[in-house]
């Protein structure tokens, strides 16, 4: 199954989970999904400086009676280890899906620390994590998961591993 489908299946299941706002720091491995929002006359795309503005952003959308997610790369989720206890404490529910590195045929050993370290940083700051590892799978855990965030008022993120993504390489 090619990259693009899974991940013309999962901006599906977003759009099915009504979603309507996606905010993002720019990412190789959430490019599709991107590209797709900015498209889409009824989806509200925003690019975010810091991942954990992103956060704010998911709360405000809900505040405002909308659902938004957030994507990001699993190096960014550190930037948002504090801002992790908005959603939390304040019982919002708060949807991210996550890029993996530092996994499967890395290359940079700078993205080793955070990649080894996202699942244990998420379950420690209180957010629900579940993991796609495989294309087939990757859609019906975000439906489920969103589900999950937006029935529940929980945060909740998807990890999409490494090797689902694919490897990232620079030219020389």
């Amino acid at each position: 199954m090619p990259q693009s489908s899974w991940q013309a299946q999962v901006y599906t299941a977003l759009k099915a989970a009504r979603i309507t706002q996606l905010a993002y720091v720019p990412d190789a491995g959430h490019a599709h999904l991107i590209e797709t929002a900015l498209a889409d006359p009824d989806m509200r795309a925003v690019v975010l400086t810091t991942e954990e503005e992103g956060i704010a952003f998911a709360a405000g959308a809900w505040l405002g009676g909308q659902r938004a997610v957030l994507l990001m790369q699993s190096s960014g989720v550190g930037n948002c280890i504090n801002m992790l206890s908005l959603p939390v404490n304040c019982r919002m529910p708060f949807l991210s899906l996550i890029t993996m590195r530092g996994e499967w045929a890395e290359f940079n050993p700078w993205q080793l620390p955070m990649g080894t370290a996202t699942p244990s940083v998420l379950t420690a700051a209180g957010v629900h994590v579940r993991r796609a590892d495989r294309p087939d799978d990757a859609a019906e855990l975000v439906a489920a998961s969103a589900a999950l965030a937006f029935d529940s008022a929980v945060p909740v993120a998807v990890l999409f591993s490494q090797r689902l993504v694919g490897a990232k390489v620079f030219a020389k």
